[in-house]
């Protein structure tokens, strides 16, 4: 199974080889290669996840597509990379309200975006016990710093 998990990667890759993004549909893959989807879907999410600088998009159903976007490396190595390891599996709200601070000041959120990003990772809108709060806190906020890079990546391709 690996051998294939290998060749599905490297065959994504060279399509990759040129463009920022692709899309592929997964069954179409899948027939290409022999074997099931869900081992399409095991290699999307072991070679081509966030660590790996990637972001996957998936819409699924008859006109279901995969989208992978290649996120572009910063000279200081990649931000969003960086921020979902600081994140990590919790983030308190003035380090949430740091790093958001930080998004509008490298123009990568609007302040509009920022502030709806505070409302929705506050105390006030996270009515667990302070452990958990923190715990809700970085899971929401990982979703929100893949959404604002994927936004800018969209900008970038315009």
């Amino acid at each position: 199974m690996a051998q294939l998990s290998d060749t599905i990667e490297q065959f994504i890759k060279e399509l990759m080889s040129e463009d920022a993004h692709i899309e592929l549909r997964r069954n179409e893959l899948a027939q290409h290669f022999g074997c099931a989807p869900s081992q399409i879907n095991y290699v999307l999410a072991t070679r081509f996840s966030v660590d790996h600088g990637y972001l996957i998009e998936s819409r699924r159903g008859g006109g279901g597509y995969v989208r992978i976007v290649r996120m572009h490396p910063r000279q200081e190595g990649n931000l969003l990379d960086a921020l979902l390891k600081r994140v990590g599996n919790s983030i308190d709200e003035e380090t949430t309200n740091a790093i958001i601070e930080n998004l509008v000041d490298a123009k990568l959120a609007t302040p509009n975006e920022a502030a709806l990003m505070r409302a929705a990772t506050g105390r006030n809108a996270l009515s667990l016990p302070v452990s958990g709060k923190d715990v809700l806190r970085a899971a929401v906020f990982k979703n929100m710093l893949i959404q604002v890079f994927r936004n800018a990546e969209e900008v970038l391709e315009k």
